[in-house]
């Protein structure tokens, strides 16, 4: 089976109880199929311009980001032509406004409005009552708090065939969560990277690359585990950033155009025990420690544990 990933960004855009969805349409990959409005995220963008231009153009409105709601994962099975494909989409969820009074239409005067060319066909303001009766995306319906019901069977994309291909094949986009963990004394868990991976020497957040399938907390323990040795708690999700860079370099030996997307969160280490790396030979990490507050701030650091560290409550 072909296995695909992808990133998308969405927006919960509430008016007092009710909620703004909109409906996939024939040229959608799940037609009938209400969500939250949003989609993919372009490589480079910054997931938070994402959703804002997916909103305008499903929506026709003009829309601020709040906050940061939720970090979901989910696989789907699609038909395509040249056999079946499961695809995994990391959902971001952001709380977002229409400046004018999220119900009423847009700065311009417009209401919302479908994209009948695109892939929705209809957008609609749901209260809590209206939902039971809605064909709910399971992502849509687990945000809601709402059963979460499996696909009906033949949704498919039939127009799925050979996966579309980036302009370069050294053009890459890549999900991670990471966690600013601490223990009960304060200190801060580091992980230093290993010769020959980009930020080489500098000390990181524990954590890393989803696999296809994974939840981000799932991931973000198991790479605690791996690249630190301890056992943690995931408290809350601190922020989600991006890093376009078109010419990193790694392990593979050639500059790639990257971009990746990353989640950061909170995470409490209530039985500490000596850092040391897990994983096998070979791996992205070199050591992890505990370190004071004071000695984190004379370390060579990577800018995730500085945006991090800008993120922790005094």
């Amino acid at each position: 089976m072909d296995r695909r990933r992808r990133i998308g960004a969405y927006g919960l855009c509430r008016d007092g109880d009710r909620v703004l969805l909109a409906r996939g349409s024939g040229n959608s990959a799940f037609p009938g199929l209400w969500q939250v409005p949003g989609g993919g995220v372009e490589h480079g963008e910054d997931p938070a311009a994402a959703v804002r231009r997916e909103f305008a153009e499903e929506t026709g409105l003009t829309v601020e980001v709040t906050g940061l709601r939720a970090v979901l994962a989910d696989v789907v099975r699609l038909a395509g032509v040249d056999g079946p494909v499961a695809e995994h989409t990391d959902r971001i969820v952001y709380d977002v406004v229409a400046p004018s009074g999220i119900s009423g239409p847009d700065p311009e005067g417009r209401p919302p409005h479908a994209d009948p060319d695109g892939g929705t066909d209809a957008v609609a303001w749901v209260g809590p009552g209206e939902l039971a009766g809605l064909a709910l995306m399971p992502f849509t319906a687990e945000l809601l708090g709402r059963p979460v019901d499996p696909l009906p069977e033949g949704v498919r994309v039939p127009q799925v065939g050979t996966p579309v291909r980036l302009a370069s094949i050294d053009r890459r986009q890549r999900f991670a969560a990471y966690g600013l963990a601490t223990d009960p004394a304060g200190r801060i868990l580091l992980a230093r990277i290993a010769d020959g991976f980009p930020g080489a020497g500098r000390w990181h957040l524990p954590g890393g690359g989803t696999d296809h399938g994974e939840q981000p907390v799932s991931a973000l323990l198991r790479e605690l585990v791996e690249e630190t040795g301890q056992l943690g708690r995931v408290t809350a999700l601190l922020h989600v950033s991006h890093r376009h860079n078109t010419s990193e370099f790694g392990p593979e030996g050639r500059a790639l155009d990257w971009h990746g997307v990353r989640a950061i969160y909170r995470v409490l280490v209530d039985a500490p025990t000596e850092a040391k790396v897990t994983e096998a030979a070979g791996g992205s990490t070199a050591s992890a420690g505990w370190f004071p507050p004071a000695e984190v701030a004379v370390l060579p650091r990577t800018e995730v544990v500085d945006a991090a560290l800008s993120l922790l409550a005094p």
